[in-house]
């Protein structure tokens, strides 16, 4: 078996790679009968020198490997028929922008595990960057609270050789007393973005003094769907009954927005839930929130001032609730400064390469070397030789448009 490691052509290009060069002369050790092979590429976090260091063979032709290894969408016109292509596609919600490369998939014939489906026998999902979006997401809401404030200044996380960095830079994060962080999510983005916050030295309340004490010193909270939504008749919450029954639910979170300064969003959002609060409701006098680090980034969702997605090399912008658009962020006192980039981890590429590496090692690629009927293969697999696997037949109408 040959595995060919792919150059991200995304535009913006991704600097992240599947696996890192230790990572593959490790899973050679292991697997001697499988070869790595890494097209060259100018914008890895890993320079090419760094994989032809360790001997490992960088040709621009991959049409001899049998898998095709990469992060996120591949240009339509590089497509090799019949190979078995391994990325994060996004064709699964029938995304618009991706349907033409899907189609052009389909009709070269070509089989494709999406590493967003590489699930557990109970459906928890394997393969995830997560909590780097979570650390990198929280990063840049505090940036954001700095420049507004004047009172510190981080310099961009992708500006940062590596975790431990970006991590010291905080040291210099120096908040107004009383001033109130809220996180929303209970998963690998909202843990994320707690490691970010415990650099800060923050004290963490629970959710009922976030909205009644007074406090003196900066404070952090952490909440869930049970404090961000109630039954519309019971006052019983139950995460399961939510989970599949979530158009039921309205929101309870508008006293948040009366004493947050920074909202840090790390959830789940189902279009059937409701949304946080409505642009009415963020010209209301009473909405204190002034920074919001949508991680989440669900435009027109449940937090209305996301417009669009941001970059990393534009990562904020200002939302005049008002005028409800947007406008140059810090420019206007009255305006809400958002950041929603959708591409969090790219900030921390080597890092987050390695442990997305490590969680591919660990749970997928042995499935993937030696038995070719796995489970966990097969659940993640959308096209097999060009055509939709059972599981994403509900794909059908969108692949032929």
């Amino acid at each position: 078996m040959k595995i060919g490691i792919l150059r991200e052509t995304r535009n913006p290009p991704d600097r992240r790679v599947p696996l890192t060069p230790a990572q593959i002369i490790n899973l050679g050790e292991n697997y001697p009968q499988v070869g790595f092979f890494v097209q060259p590429g100018d914008f890895r976090c890993f320079t090419d020198d760094e994989y032809r260091s360790m001997r490992i063979p960088l040709p621009e032709d991959l049409s001899n490997c049998d898998i095709l290894m990469g992060i996120k969408e591949v240009d339509k016109s590089t497509f090799i028929p019949g190979k078995t292509y391994m990325f994060f596609a996004h064709v699964g919600k029938k995304q618009p922008q991706n349907r033409e490369m899907f189609r052009v998939m389909a009709e070269k014939g070509i089989t494709l595990v999406d590493y967003e489906y590489l699930t557990d026998n109970e459906g928890k999902r394997i393969i995830a960057f997560g909590r780097w979006a979570g650390i990198v997401g929280a990063f840049n809401g505090l940036r954001a609270v700095g420049i507004s404030t004047k009172r510190f200044n981080l310099k961009p996380a992708h500006q940062c050789y590596d975790l431990n960095e970006m991590l010291a830079d905080l040291k210099q994060v120096d908040l107004v007393p009383g001033f109130r962080i809220l996180i929303t999510g209970g998963g690998r983005v909202a843990n994320g973005a707690m490691e970010t916050m415990s650099a800060c030295n923050l004290e963490q309340v629970d959710p009922v003094d976030f909205l009644k004490i007074k406090f003196e010193v900066p404070v952090i909270c952490r909440i869930g769907p049970e404090h961000y939504t109630r039954h519309k008749t019971s006052n019983i919450f139950n995460f399961n009954h939510f989970y599949e029954n979530s158009e039921e639910y309205e929101s309870a979170f508008l006293p948040f927005t009366r004493v947050a300064d920074l909202l840090i969003t790390g959830h789940y959002w189902d279009p059937r839930s409701p949304v946080f609060f409505t642009k009415e409701d963020m010209r209301k006098p009473d909405f204190r929130i002034s920074v919001i680090a949508d991680i989440s980034c669900d435009v027109n969702g449940p937090i209305p001032s996301t417009l669009r997605p941001t970059t990393i090399s534009d990562p904020f912008y200002g939302y005049n609730p008002h005028l409800e658009k947007e406008e140059p962020p810090f420019a206007n006192p009255s305006s809400i400064i958002v950041m929603s980039i959708d591409n969090l981890p790219g900030e921390l590429p080597r890092d987050a390469s390695s442990d997305f590496g490590n969680q591919l090692i660990q749970h997928t690629l042995h499935n993937l070397f030696s038995d070719t009927s796995s489970p966990v293969i097969e659940r993640a697999t959308i096209l097999k030789d060009g055509r939709l696997t059972e599981r994403f037949a509900y794909l059908e109408d969108y692949l032929k448009g």
